[in-house]
Parts: C-alpha cells; structure tokens; sequence
C-alpha cells in the first residue's frame, strides 16, 4: 500500500507540473490572457525572417541578438519541405536546435507551420509533393490555368499535409510539454487564393453549386445579430435565405461583378474546414493555443488580387464556425491605418494578437498601445533579427519597459482600467473622461519644446499606456506623449500651446475668454515620480519630476525620444 502511494504521489506531481507548464488561454474580465508557467504572459516579441531558421547557424547566431534586444518570444517557420524532405521520413533537428537556444537565451517560441500554404502559394511543400501534381492537384483559376497552389478540395493535400503536421506537434510535445517552450503554433500561413477568389477545380466547382451546409447556415441564423457588418449584408441582400446554393445566399448570379463575394465566402469555408482538421490533430497530440494569420485586403483590392478567402476581419464569422478548434484569427500589418487594423481584430470572440508587422521605428510605441487599448495577447515585428540591438533602441527601451509593466498590466486586463495613446503628425490628440475628469493627451511635439516639431521633420510617433490604479492614482508609461487632467466643469481661459517655455504667455495682449468661475473641484497634479516595477507589481521610486518637467505643475511628459514610467497622484483643491 505505501508503495502504491508513492507511485501516486509522483504521477500526480508529473501531471501537476505538466498542467502547470502547459500554455493555455484564459479569460479575465473581457480580456483574454495567455498563461505560461502558470501566470499571464504578454508575447514581447519578434517574427523571423522566411530563411532565417533554415540553418544552425543562423539559429545559433540570432538568438543571442534576440535576448539582447528583449524580446521574450520569437516566432519561428516550421519547414514542411525540411521536416520531410522524403515521403515519410521526418528530420526535426531544426526544431531542436531552436528549441534548445530559446531555452539558453530565455526565450519562449511560437511556430509557424509553413505546411500546404505559404504566402498563399505551395512553395514550402516538399519536392516530392509538388511534383506528384495528379496525386496532389493544384488550384485553377477560372480560365483553367493551374496555380502553385494546392488544392484545398483534396483528400489526399490534407492528409500529407496533417500527416507531416501532427508529426511535427508530436515531436514538439515529446521534447517540451514539461518544459513549455513552446507556447502557441500557427497553422499554415496567410492562407489565401490568388488570381481569382476561389478555386475553379473540378472538384471545387461542384461545391460552389451544391448547397451551403447547414452547419454554416445555422451559424449564420443563429448569430445574426452580431454578423460581421459585410457579411450580413451580403446575406441580407438575398433575403436572409437558408437554404440554396452560395449564389443563391450570397449573391452573384445576377450581377458578376457582386459574384465575388459568394466566391470569396465559399473558399474562406473550405479553407476554414481544412484549418480545421489540422487544428483537432494538433488538440488530440498537444493541446497548447492555435492560431491562423491573414493578409490584408488593403489598398482598394479586390479578392484574388490580394490573397482572397483568408482570416480576415470581414470573414471572422465563417472562420469562426468554419474552424472553432483556432483561438485566434491575427492580421499581419505592413500598411497605412494602424489603428483601424488592430480595432478590426480586437473582438468579443477574437482576443488581439499581431504575429507580423512592418519592422519600424514605430513598433516600440505601437506595442505599448495594443496592450493598453486592446488587451493584445502579443507584438511580433516582422524580420526581427534585422532590428537594432543597441540599448537606446525604440524597441528595445519599449520592451525593457514592457517588461517592467507585465504584472501590472496583466493584473488590469479586461477591467476596463487602462487605455493605449498612439500618435503621430496627422493625429495629434485624444480626450479621455474618467467619471468627473477630463484627460487630454497629446503628442509630445504639441509643445514648443523642441525645434522638431515646427521646423518641418516628419513627426516620430507617440504613444504609450494610461492606467487609472484608483480614483486620484495613475500609471503613465511611453514615449512622446503629454498629458493634462482637469475636472469636466472647468474651463480654460487659455490654451497650453500660448505658453512659452518659462510658462507664460508667448506674446503680450493675447486676446483670451474669461471665464466666469462657477465654484466646483479643481484637478491639480500632486506628485509626478519616475518609477521601476518590480517582479510583483510594486513600485520603487527613481526620482520625483517637478518644476520644469511637469511645466510648473500643468502637465505629465515622457519626450519622443524617452521610454519611461511615471505614478501619477492627482488631488482636488477650490
């Protein structure tokens, strides 16, 4: 008997410590939070380059940078064509040797499956695959042109490709489920049709013209108030019907040009539906977090000229019902509108996170405004062993502060606490309420401190994190902003931009309203002090900012080229 109460004993603390370390999604409050090693985890981290894991010695090489610039995860290809290079026969030393340096150089990793789909195209298949095209059949445009693309209508493209891939999560799981290096995967990889919207195989066209599933119609029913915007009106423009071809439901056949929807929505289901399978595998082998990536449908495209029937926003739902087994649908953001990206992104049943983004100056103030304003489960600039590890780099002054902030953070995601700033020379500023009190927070160069900002440069961006810790108490983190707070009955006689460096007026007889004081609360700035964060969310005190750093008292500051955190307390004076 004391024998077989060890043995409990033991296994009961493998599977403790193996549930412990085990990545999963949790919700709190709205938002949804990635724990790792039993805590909330904020990805600060980087995607690498397509060619840049293909090599030990690349491997080798760049991971060390990485740890240097801060980063805490890296997002690494998993290589279908390298994984195996003859038909089953796999080759995993790629995945080992990244997984051993992320562990020498404290770094979590997030593969990407570069399986069936790359980039839209097949080109990471092995060679034995793509050369067997009557065994694995490609997508067909319209005019009957064959593609470098696999067909997803393919019996036998899925099974290669789940094959390979669920080899692939069972490799992982056995060299680190205890450990929990590894703590999401990507399934494929911008996944998309070219050319046309959809396929036009044989094997395709006779789906597009049999009827919509039931499975998506009772979707469709019973989310109807929710619907994305774009789909609901293309089912509402035939009659919100259930039954009947795509056409029939989506709309098309009496106008060519409005087909394309129909088109688009059908490939998004059946790329969905593949997702899927590879997805319920990978849950059965290694149930750690999925996610899938989209490229953007920006710049006026239409579908096909931009990879057509992806994850993106405008198809959130029938990726949703189409592949339930995927945690997050992500955007990869190389275009102009930031902000209206990420907000697209950002929903009830899609928590935010960014795999790909143009690597930039910008990144260091863009992470810090997705973890402020969309509770975002992570930031990965894309090609991020090209990125500057030197100590003043945006990024890596962002992310040595990010890190700082991480308990503090993950402890008010999703209560409604804190908001992200983001600026730049087109958008200047934005006004936050707060019960009785008014915060307008602005970009940096809106002051007359510095000669950048009327001489004719381009304005760098700002942002940050505003976190309200209780009534009177705030937390200020970023670069570049400046932020004001007053009572919502006050009124200004004068604006703070009238203000010359000494605090007063620039010029003499500036004409200005005179406001009659109707009593009430004033908002003063009490105290300003630079802070560390410590490991358990506590703060120790660098140095009090007053005087000219607060501009006598009007305002809280962190310049466009400074990442720092501030704890603001406020009080009330008439």
């Amino acid at each position: 008997m004391k024998t077989h109460t060890i043995i409990l004993f033991i296994l009961l603390t493998i599977n403790s410590y193996t549930l412990f370390a085990q990545p999963h999604l949790k919700q709190q409050g709205t938002a949804t939070q990635l724990i790792v090693d039993g805590k909330p985890f904020l990805i600060l981290g980087g995607e690498l380059g397509n060619s840049s894991a293909a090599s030990f010695q690349d491997i080798e090489r760049i991971f060390p940078k990485l740890q240097r610039m801060g980063l805490n995860t890296v997002l690494v290809p998993a290589y279908w064509d390298l994984i195996e290079p003859t038909e089953g026969k796999y080759d995993f030393t790629l995945i080992d040797k990244t997984i051993t340096q992320a562990r020498e150089n404290q770094l979590k990793v997030v593969f990407l499956w570069f399986g069936a789909w790359k980039n839209s195209m097949s080109c990471y298949a092995p060679l034995w695959f793509k050369q067997d095209y009557k065994k694995y059949p490609r997508a067909y445009t319209q005019a009957g042109k064959p593609l470098e693309i696999a067909s997803s209508f393919s019996n036998n493209v899925l099974q290669a490709d789940n094959r390979a891939f669920s080899q692939l999560m069972k490799h992982i799981a056995a060299v680190d489920k205890e450990k929990g290096t590894v703590i999401m995967v990507q399934i494929e990889n911008e996944i998309g049709m070219l050319e046309d919207a959809r396929d036009y195989s044989k094997e395709a066209n006779a789906l597009f013209n049999a009827p919509v599933p039931e499975k998506l119609t009772s979707y469709l029913t019973k989310n109807k108030k929710s619907l994305h915007p774009w789909l609901l009106e293309q089912w509402g423009n035939k009659g919100y019907q259930t039954t009947g071809t795509w056409l029939d439901l989506f709309g098309g056949d009496e106008n060519p040009a409005g087909r394309l929807a129909s088109d688009e929505i059908f490939m998004a289901w059946h790329y969905a539906q593949y997702v899927e399978q590879l997805a319920t595998s990978a849950r059965s082998i290694h149930n750690i977090p999925l996610f899938v990536n989209a490229a953007m449908n920006s710049r006026g495209r239409k579908p096909g000229e931009y990879p057509s029937a992806g994850p993106l926003a405008h198809l959130t739902d029938i990726w949703h019902c189409g592949a339930p087994s995927i945690d997050i649908l992500a955007p990869d953001l190389y275009d102009k509108g930031f902000t209206n990206w990420v907000a697209q992104y950002h929903l009830p049943n899609n928590p935010l996170f960014i795999p790909e983004i143009r690597l930039s100056d910008a990144n260091g103030v863009q992470a810090f405004y997705v973890f402020g304003e969309h509770n975002a489960i992570g930031f990965c600039p894309f090609s991020i062993e090209n990125g500057s590890n030197a100590p003043q780099a945006p990024l890596v002054q962002s992310y040595a502060k990010l890190k700082e902030l991480m308990p503090i953070i993950t402890q008010y995601q999703g209560k409604a606490a804190m908001n992200g700033l983001y600026f730049d020379g087109d958008n200047k500023e934005r006004i936050l309420y707060k019960d009785d009190l008014k915060i307008t927070c602005r970009h940096f160069f809106t002051l007359p401190w510095d000669s950048r900002a009327t001489d004719g440069s381009t304005w760098p961006t700002g942002g940050g994190i505003i976190l309200r810790l209780n009534k009177d108490e705030f937390l200020i983190a970023g670069s570049g902003i400046v932020i004001e707070f007053e009572k919502t009955n006050e009124s200004k006689a004068i604006d703070a931009s009238q203000l010359g460096e000494d605090g007063f007026l620039n010029t003499g007889n500036q004409h200005r309203k005179q406001t009659e004081w109707k009593g009430g609360l004033r908002a003063g700035i009490g105290t300003v002090d630079e802070v560390k964060v410590n490991s358990d969310g506590s703060f120790t005190y660098i140095r009090r900012l007053n005087g000219d750093q607060t501009h006598q008292g009007r305002h809280v500051r962190i310049g466009v080229d400074d990442f720092s955190i501030l704890y603001v307390r406020l009080y009330e004076y008439k």
